[in-house]
């Protein structure tokens, strides 16, 4: 009994010097408000597990645009709605451009490489690796070229289905693979090629592990994880595997490097390497390079090809959108020509479509999490040192100030009363200013001439009909994961 009075006194006593803390905090920094944090579990408990951004989205109509939360121990600030993200990220993006030490991107790159870095190395490897893509993008054979060629092995691959039900995830994965591994590798690999395929599977399993309440728990207290059993433990050991495949090119690319003549970018970077192995502060070191690699074949695999299958979800369900689609691309291209970018232009309705397609699915609803590398002042709140800062991409996507109807799918959001393309600024899937997604303008392409060239030569149908899609996200935190259906591919006349 005098035990038990002792626990529940030092408990109180915990509590107590909790909110005494905290307090002393927000009038000590003048923090953004928000919701009263428990001990330890901070406001966990009040999150949806499987929907984190949506208790963010509720909690700001009481809080405000930029609000405090706390995600067990670790202190967040959340950036709610166009106003508020855009003037971070893109009015005030000096102070914004800090990335967050995200324990699980930590341990899978071990510190190194593009998306986790902050400060000198990613100034040096941001501007190296844009220069880079670009560089190839436009050489003798540029991005365009390539995306041609793998929509074509895509088509003819869709085509010995032969009018049967088939699940296209990793046909989609293999082709949109394919285009990274290109500019990242110098080589494609066959859609038959098992351990590409079990590397694909790898990197899928993984974005959607990351988008388990388990895998997000381990962001909140990763020693803890790091002694339990669970999905955890295989997913770095799979990642490993992932590095393993990276080493192994990367040895393949210093035997045969030839300085004059570089054929991707580990090529670039490895003569880069050697350009500045003297220098002690060059980032352009191995460690770098693995990561780095890692970084874009990870990314440039799965949030591309996923958008993509997305859009044919979408296609499912509104047949009469597919049939408008076609239509406007049998005129302006025909069934027999590749589709080029050039022909955006004179297809509005369906660059319209493919807009939507992407702002509905938000693909990374809370974005990669940004870091206050000193304190921020910022529309009259200071946020601290060391904060984790969230800007709430699936506030901007999904905002009713900027969509008619934020939460059907509606191409009218981008065309005007004459049926041409309108921007709207706030469709920021690749999120803004200096930490937006490098590999934007790749990824804008690959969705355009993939989708064009499949609907140029199929119409998908499958057997529930379309209202037997649901639109809705499989796997729903760090990333939106669209859910997986058996279609049929019909070869037009």
């Amino acid at each position: 009994m005098e035990n038990s009075v002792t626990l529940i006194s030092a408990g109180l006593l915990v509590v107590v010097l909790w909110f005494f803390l905290l307090q002393k905090s927000r009038k000590q920094h003048r923090l953004p408000p928000g919701p009263t944090a428990l001990p330890i579990l901070g406001n966990l408990p009040q999150l949806d597990r499987r929907a984190p951004f949506k208790t963010f989205l509720e909690l700001s109509k009481s809080y405000g645009p930029v609000m405090t939360v706390h995600l067990g121990p670790v202190r967040a600030v959340v950036l709610v709605g166009y106003d508020a993200v855009k003037e971070a990220l893109v009015d005030q993006a000096d102070d914004f451009t800090g990335r967050g030490p995200i324990p699980f991107l930590l341990k899978a790159t071990r510190g190194y490489g593009l998306l986790i870095s902050n400060g000198d190395r990613w100034r040096q490897l941001r501007r190296f690796t844009l220069t880079t893509l670009r560089d190839f993008g436009m050489g003798r054979k540029g991005m365009e070229e390539w995306i041609q060629e793998e929509s074509q092995h895509l088509v003819a691959r869709i085509k010995n289905t032969k009018a049967t039900l088939f699940e296209p995830t990793f046909f989609l994965s293999c082709t949109v693979s394919n285009v990274i591994c290109c500019l990242v590798f110098g080589q494609r690999f066959n859609y038959d090629d098992e351990h590409f395929l079990s590397l694909l599977r790898i990197i899928s399993d993984t974005i959607k592990f990351g988008s388990t309440p388990f895998g997000q728990m381990y962001n909140v207290f990763p020693r803890l994880m790091e002694w339990l059993p669970g999905r955890h433990h295989k997913t770095f050991a799979n990642i490993e595997k992932l590095r393993e495949f990276t080493m192994k090119k990367i040895q393949e690319h210093q035997d045969t490097l030839d300085q004059s003549s570089p054929r991707d970018f580990i090529d670039c970077f490895l003569m880069r390497l050697n350009q500045e192995k003297c220098i002690h502060t060059t980032e352009f070191h191995y460690d770098n390079l693995v990561s780095t690699v890692l970084n874009l074949f990870l990314a440039g695999t799965e949030t591309t090809s996923s958008t993509i299958r997305f859009g044919l979800n979408v296609l499912l369900r509104y047949p009469e959108i597919q049939e408008k689609m076609q239509q406007e691309i049998d005129t302006v291209i025909g069934q027999a020509r590749c589709p080029n970018v050039e022909d955006r232009k004179s297809l509005p309705f369906t660059d319209a479509v493919l807009h939507e397609i992407q702002r509905l699915l938000d693909i990374v609803p809370m974005s990669v999490p940004h870091c206050a590398l000193q304190d921020i002042f910022f529309r009259g709140y200071t946020i601290p040192k060391d904060t984790v800062i969230i800007p709430l991409l699936h506030s901007v996507l999904k905002e009713e100030e900027q969509w008619e109807s934020p939460h059907s799918f509606n191409p009218q959001h981008f065309l005007d009363q004459n049926g041409n393309f309108k921007k709207n600024p706030a469709f920021l899937p690749f999120s803004a200013g200096k930490r937006a997604c490098v590999g934007e303008s790749l990824a804008r392409m690959e969705i355009f001439l993939f989708m064009v060239s499949l609907l140029q030569q199929f119409t998908f149908t499958c057997p529930g009909g379309p209202d037997s899609v649901d639109l809705s996200p499989e796997y729903s935190s760090f990333a939106n994961v669209p859910r997986m259906y058996k279609i049929i591919a019909t070869p037009r006349g």
